[in-house]
């Protein structure tokens, strides 16, 4: 009789499933972050190198002046 109660505690207890759940909803979120930034990363890169090559003219101009 011991074993058939515990046995419908166990299934009844859910602390499992929430830990589960979080698993699952950190695994999106971290997806999702990898998604974004392999998709701005080139857009990011241009920006970059148009500052650094603003920049490196202003730099440049200073010095000759």
């Amino acid at each position: 009789m011991k074993l058939l109660k515990m046995t419908k505690l166990f299934a009844k207890d859910e602390d499992g499933a929430v830990t589960v759940d979080w698993v699952v909803l950190t695994a999106a979120i971290v997806g999702i972050a990898i998604a974004v930034a392999a998709t701005i990363e080139t857009g990011l890169n241009n920006a970059a190198t148009q500052i650094d090559t603003a920049l490196t003219g202003v730099v440049s101009g200073a010095v000759a002046t």
